[in-house]
């Protein structure tokens, strides 16, 4: 049966309009999302099969997009569409975040999470900050893959003066999902703080981001 045939109150775009997202199932996100299901199948039945097929909704966000159109009734398009309402997120939370400045850790920590969020590489970003501690700035300074990344205090100083930086905030992922740094980390981080401090520019915190664990040198006295 097709979803325009249930009762209006069954249906997930009439219920996510009377009683908000919340009250919606991941399947039922994900079929409103989909709009349209293939032959024989509703939205709704092809929702389902994409979640019993990846396993759970944050396995499906992290597929590439041959593992995406791998299943029937996907390709390039959902895909793209997908990937774009994620950026859109991603960068709404940024926004947010500019506007308010990084006022306490449990900001940044709720900001990094976004940043982070369903990245499968492991990647190297800096936070340039003002002397309010004002975001001014972020950027992807070194991308690696799953267990390694080459990180240059030189390039991180040279990127810091350019944006007349007072301080600055470190952060990479661990797409392992463990969060505690490794040995490598802490010289990193002991090597960037040295070379920023030359030119008078603070390093406030050093965060590792694990799935929704982020892991702070700086409460953890390694800074």
């Amino acid at each position: 049966m097709r979803i325009t045939e249930w009762p209006k109150e069954q249906r997930p775009r009439e219920r996510l309009l009377s009683g908000g997202p919340g009250v919606l199932s991941d399947t039922e996100l994900l079929a409103i999302f989909l709009r349209v299901g293939v032959a024989g199948k509703s939205a709704v039945a092809l929702a389902r099969d994409m979640l019993d097929h990846f396993g759970s909704l944050h396995r499906l966000l992290h597929a590439s997009s041959s593992e995406f159109g791998a299943l029937h009734g996907l390709g390039p398009a959902k895909y793209a569409q997908l990937q774009a309402a994620i950026e859109l997120t991603r960068r709404a939370v940024a926004e947010e975040f500019e506007r308010k400045g990084m006022c306490s850790p449990d900001a940044v920590r709720a900001w990094l999470r976004h940043q982070f969020a369903l990245q499968a590489h492991e990647s190297f970003v800096v936070l340039f900050l003002d002397v309010k501690n004002r975001l001014i700035n972020y950027e992807e300074m070194f991308r690696g893959t799953l267990t390694h990344t080459s990180v240059y205090p030189r390039e991180v100083v040279k990127a810091a003066l350019r944006r007349n930086a007072a301080a600055v905030i470190l952060a990479h992922n661990h797409p392992s999902g463990v969060p505690e740094p490794s040995e490598a980390d802490l010289r990193l981080t002991s090597s960037l703080a040295q070379a920023l401090a030359l030119v008078d520019i603070r390093v406030l915190d050093h965060f590792v981001v694990a799935g929704s664990h982020v892991y702070s040198f700086a409460e953890h006295g390694q800074l």
